[in-house]
């Protein structure tokens, strides 16, 4: 036989790893939660309506403008996918931290953004910064709520987060 001890054996798929982290304030941090949430899906529809104002102010043509919408999709759509590895690596809080931090710090450069190149730039940030935010919330909402829970924790989120799409064309346009 071998000295190497024998693994437990693999958890029946479905099943939760590990039961809720205890928490004091749940509802405190479903709120933070939540608004970490609705400032990156926010931040998704807002550009869309003021494109036509950033055609004026950055110089830009209608075929250059949209790339203020393309390079966040995509850089977005490049990082979400690594959202777990990156997680699994810097810890998940850590990763909540720095994306949060790096959406509002590159949110503030757009803000200051002075030609299409820089505009363009910054969303490429935003979207790098604010990729892993939607699935983290989602984790911590599962992390801090006991399973009968988590389908309510979920719908309160997603109603909550709603709210982004709905006022980001008021505050973009």
């Amino acid at each position: 036989m071998s000295d190497i001890p024998e693994s437990p054996p693999a958890a029946p798929a479905g099943a939760v790893s590990a039961p809720p982290v205890e928490v004091r304030h749940r509802g405190l941090i479903t709120l933070s939660i939540m608004l970490a949430t609705i400032m990156q899906v926010l931040d998704t529809t807002i550009a869309n309506v003021a494109l036509p104002s950033m055609t004026g102010d950055l110089g830009a043509s209608q075929d250059t403008i949209t790339w203020v919408l393309t390079s966040y999709i995509v850089s977005s759509a490049i990082i979400t996918p690594v959202t777990g590895w990156l997680a699994d690596r810097l810890g998940k809080r850590e990763l909540f931290l720095i994306s949060i931090v790096g959406f509002v710090a590159s949110s503030i450069a757009c803000g200051l953004a002075w030609s299409l190149p820089s505009m363009v730039a910054f969303r490429l940030l935003q979207g790098v910064f604010g990729a892993a935010i939607v699935p983290l919330s989602q984790t911590f909402l599962l992390d801090i709520n006991p399973r009968e829970k988590t389908g309510q924790a979920m719908a309160m989120w997603g109603a909550g987060i709603m709210v982004g799409p709905i006022i980001g064309p008021t505050l973009g346009g």
